[in-house]
């Protein structure tokens, strides 16, 4: 029940109505490590919750995104999912398996920020940096490791 509380906090806190379609589908992000689309959110759901169809889970994504509770992820197949850590990683995107995993770096991320600090990019304000790996694991089975 802790996490439904969080949930309607963080809605709140963007000044969204706490509907049970956005709390389902925000929770269901919260505990999803794997970077769901809404196809694989809505038959997770579905079952415990036949009210919501995908049409409504596809909305109730836009308008998380659109709040910045969560993010969309992009992959090659050009298929949408989503992420509801907001904060600084970046994704390892397996282009055999379509594995999404996070990884945090913080030298690496500083080495980026530094990057951009010295350059003195002109008429331009840098939000946020992304950053995506792709390639292919060795193992498909195993985590990818940064040693």
């Amino acid at each position: 029940m802790e996490i439904t509380n969080q949930i309607k906090e963080r809605l709140s806190e963007v000044g969204l109505k706490a509907t049970h379609p956005r709390i389902v589908v925000l929770r269901q992000l919260m505990v999803s490590n794997d970077h769901p689309t809404a196809e694989s959110i809505h038959e997770t759901i579905r079952e415990e919750n036949p009210s919501i169809s995908l049409g409504s889970v596809y909305r109730v994504l836009d308008v998380l995104v659109d709040s910045g509770l969560i993010q969309r992820v992009s992959v090659r197949s050009g298929s949408k999912r989503y992420d509801a850590n907001m904060n600084p990683h970046g994704h390892f995107y397996c282009l055999k398996t379509n594995k999404i995993q996070d990884f945090y770096d913080e030298e690496l991320y500083g080495l980026i920020n530094e990057f951009f600090r010295k350059k003195r990019i002109r008429n331009f304000r840098i939000n946020e940096i992304k950053l995506q790996v792709n390639g292919e694991r060795i193992d498909p089975e195993a985590d990818v490791t940064i040693i």
